[in-house]
């Protein structure tokens, strides 16, 4: 089971008023900023007029047994880190996300996930934070597991709002706040090539291991492997630029037809050096943060099977950039993709609780901008090109010890990499963490 999670602070700038179950199950995307497809959404409200707060987002696990676990898990979650962000919580919103299964209809989601339900909802109360809601969306229907009254919450459900058409919908219309399809779409362009492509892929990624593996694992002509990635980093990042993005489907293809395969491997295999990652992080605003963003996706996708845990650099790097450019969503997305496939990513998880406590990400940028601005002025020295590449490291760790009980968002036992290449040497080139 994965155990990271998503959550966000309260936002107060501007004031909604929803009214019965379907009005909330209508405000759910526009809360997350996509469809949370296959989750389990709660929200914390506050005061007397249920003011929205913090939200947390994890998969459903398909284990019915971890069901008691993970509600705790959740609960205490959610009401201990809005605690920490300024008050605790006056009630809790739940929300169960699952489209039916193979010959199964949405009522019958709905009951499966229903002892879940109760368990979240026993586990908040544990808390002494009640459950005002909890509804099952399923099938484009929805569910209320709380109201009794048939006459507003028939077994058969009630239809979803069509979309648009919703008070939530006009007020995120007129905030210019967008939703951006499912979290399945959303996680789907950032997913491995396949088919023939991924093969070929696969071919340059091996080639390029057995070239660089060994440099890597020497200190001084890793400096010199990190330099080349970045300078090659640069050229595509340039290429992208001169290429303006389309739609979303289009923009990808596209730009995974101008990065070749042998480019690609030799930069996803460069970004496993942390020192070198660190130093790719601070491409994050301006006319740069855009092509590298388009970089870190497209790359992301070339990790292709026996190198899937490799995409978590790129990943990561895409991540900060869409938290640094005010995309929170798909920030959130991206680092917890990271974090499925290393739960022990230092990086991602430093970054995603950041984004999941509602910093600031200019403290971030200011160090990185310092870091860029003096590097040539440090260049020759040693001590200063590491300092340099744990910056971020270092004032996301601050921030987090001067969060005292800060959740860790996908923390864990450190594992072995399932299909890691056995060419490879965790001690040189998986450094990325």
């Amino acid at each position: 089971m994965n155990t990271h999670h998503e959550s966000t602070g309260p936002s107060d700038e501007q004031q909604i008023t929803l009214r019965g179950p379907a009005e909330l199950a209508d405000a759910l995307p526009y809360l997350m900023g996509f469809h949370p497809n296959d989750s389990v959404v709660m929200v914390a409200l506050h005061g007397g007029r249920g003011r929205f707060g913090g939200r947390l987002r994890l998969g459903i696990p398909q284990a019915a047994h971890e069901w008691p676990s993970v509600a705790e898990q959740l609960a205490e979650c959610l009401i201990k880190g809005s605690e920490r962000r300024g008050g605790r919580p006056d009630a809790i919103v739940i929300f169960l996300c699952q489209d039916p299964a193979e010959g199964e209809t949405g009522h019958q989601t709905m009951e499966r996930l229903r002892p879940f339900a109760q368990r979240l909802r026993t586990a908040c109360g544990a808390l002494d934070v009640p459950v005002l809601e909890a509804l099952c969306i399923s099938d484009g229907r929805f569910w209320s597991y709380v109201c009794p009254d048939a006459r507003c919450c028939p077994a058969e459900g009630n239809q979803l709002t069509m979309p648009g058409t919703s008070v939530m919908a006009a007020a995120a219309t007129y905030a210019g706040i967008q939703v951006r399809g499912s979290l399945r779409e959303m996680e789907a362009r950032l997913a491995p090539q396949s088919a023939a492509g991924g093969r070929e892929q696969q071919r340059a990624l091996d080639s390029a291991g057995a070239a660089l593996v060994p440099k890597l694992l020497d200190q001084e002509s890793r400096r010199e492997v990190g330099g080349t990635t970045l300078k090659l980093a640069r050229r595509l990042m340039k290429r992208l630029e001169r290429a303006p993005a389309a739609t979303p489907s289009l923009s990808d293809l596209n730009d995974d037809r101008l990065i070749s395969h042998e480019e690609a491997a030799e930069v996803i295999l460069g970004l496993q050096d942390r020192e070198t990652r660190d130093r790719a992080a601070e491409w994050m605003e301006g006319p740069e943060a855009e092509s590298a963003l388009r970089l870190w996706r497209a790359l992301a996708r070339r990790c292709v099977p026996p190198y899937q845990e490799h995409a978590a650099a790129p990943l990561t790097l895409a991540g900060w950039v869409s938290w640094s450019t005010g995309d929170e969503p798909a920030a959130r997305v991206a680092l917890g993709l990271a974090l499925r496939l290393d739960p022990g990513y230092t990086f991602a998880q430093l970054l995603h609780e950041a984004c999941n406590q509602g910093l600031d990400p200019e403290t971030l940028r200011r160090c990185l901008r310092g870091e860029r601005g003096s590097r040539t002025a440090r260049r020759g020295h040693a001590t200063g090109r590491v300092a340099g590449a744990r910056s971020v490291r270092a004032q996301l760790a601050r921030q987090r010890r001067a969060r005292p009980g800060a959740t860790r968002p996908g923390s864990g036992p450190g594992r072995r990499r399932p299909g890691q290449p056995r060419t490879q040497d965790r001690r040189g080139t998986r450094t990325g963490r």
